[in-house]
């Protein structure tokens, strides 16, 4: 393999959301036991947006923006600066730190393409990175495509943690051996953890004080449980100079097809956002941009009841996977779940393949978030409530089918 292929090889996209379709039960057929389970085809890879519809009026913009022709269609390469005041007013409210709209915010395609220009900007061949483990699997992959060298920090998830989050103690230490650059997500993905204040506080001083520059992606910071609290770095009294936050409506919000996401912090890493961005995509796509104008404008009482459904159906899954003996973190916010599975008689991925042909049930595989997690699956549940609880029932009848 040269070494080009083996860059490529290591974005993987092979658990991708809707790559499942490349799969075959061809190689499985020699481990498969039992019939095909009954029941509605259920994809936890990513979120259902018929289930939970878009954002009331995000259609409308959307038409009104396509209206509007080629003004719309051809904005700024950071976005169109009438969108883009409006998304940083509500996002220095959401914060409780401004932002600038002409000098400190992007505006997306994806928040997947903030969390790859973010990295372009920042990493090159040899920076050392800190990652969480578990983490978001983009991270991870885009820091080795980009050349950089990933320094690994336990993320601490299991309810019985004496404090759930980031290890302090291996993050100073990651410091200390010359990172650079910090990633990490809070709402974590895949475990729905929310780094408390007090550790956000104490990173915002160790990123500080080792001059490390921080992206950290909050794509669920609206979609907390409980009256779960909320703490961003970049309204901490000491933070590092260098602080890219990513957010966008594309989970809470249903508006994942929309392709927005937007990163807002240090203007001359935004800048060199822009520039990547000039080269790579051009723009968010211009008409979809004027969906921004809906978000944080939901009507009154809105995300309360789609806070309150999520987290009816995580009690719910919480309780099968549980009550089934896997052991299961409860996340605080976001629309994840990360059940361990006990030892089966098939390697965890084979596993994941066979509950995808013998149950339709697709999830997604645990070592795509750490090389420790191999034996978990993540579910994103922001599905219909029945069919998701059903299926949490099949998997854990796979379980028992192919348990060792």
């Amino acid at each position: 393999m040269s070494s080009l292929d083996a860059k490529f090889a290591r974005l993987g996209a092979e658990n991708a959301p809707g790559q499942e379709v490349r799969q075959s039960a061809d190689d499985l057929k020699s481990v498969m036991r039992g019939d095909t389970l009954p029941g509605v085809p259920v994809d936890f890879s990513h979120g259902d947006v018929d289930a939970f519809e878009p954002t009331p009026g995000a259609r409308a913009a959307w038409e009104a923006g396509f209206e509007e022709g080629g003004s719309q269609a051809y904005t700024e390469y950071r976005g169109a600066a009438v969108i883009r005041e409006d998304v940083a007013a509500s996002l220095a409210a959401f914060t409780g730190a401004p932002v600038d709209p002409v000098d400190e915010l992007i505006i997306t395609p994806g928040t997947q393409g903030a969390l790859f220009l973010a990295l372009g900007a920042t990493v090159d061949r040899g920076t050392k990175v800190a990652i969480m483990e578990p983490d978001y699997f983009a991270n991870r992959k885009l820091v080795a495509f980009f050349g950089g060298e990933i320094i690994p920090v336990a993320l601490h998830y299991h309810d019985d943690a004496p404090q759930r989050g980031p290890d302090l103690g291996q993050l100073e230490a990651a410091f200390k051996a010359g990172a650079e650059v910090l990633v990490f997500s809070t709402p974590n993905n895949p475990t729905g953890v929310v780094t408390p204040e007090d550790t956000i506080t104490e990173i915002a001083r160790l990123t500080a004080e080792h001059n490390v520059t921080v992206i950290v992606d909050q794509l669920y910071s609206r979609l907390r449980y409980s009256g779960e609290s909320y703490t961003h770095m970049r309204a901490c009294a000491k933070r590092p100079e260098n602080l890219i936050t990513i957010m966008g409506p594309s989970k809470t919000e249903s508006l994942s097809g929309f392709r927005l996401g937007v990163a807002f912090g240090s203007a001359p890493l935004i800048d060199r956002m822009e520039k990547l961005q000039a080269i790579v995509s051009l723009r968010a796509a211009g008409y979809s941009q004027a969906a921004l104008k809906t978000w944080f404008h939901e009507p009154e009482g809105w995300m309360e009841t789609r806070i309150a459904q999520h987290e009816a159906i995580r009690d719910d899954l919480l309780k099968i996977f549980r009550d089934a003996g896997f052991p299961t973190a409860c996340p605080q916010a976001g629309s994840y779940l990360f059940p361990e599975l006990p030892e089966l008689v098939v390697s965890p991925e084979d596993f994941v393949r066979l509950l995808r042909l013998q149950a339709g049930v697709t999830v997604t595989p645990g070592s795509e978030f750490s090389p420790h997690t191999h034996s978990s699956v993540r579910l994103n549940f922001s599905q219909d409530h029945a069919a998701s609880v059903a299926a949490a029932h099949r998997i854990v009848e796979m379980v028992e089918r192919y348990r060792a």
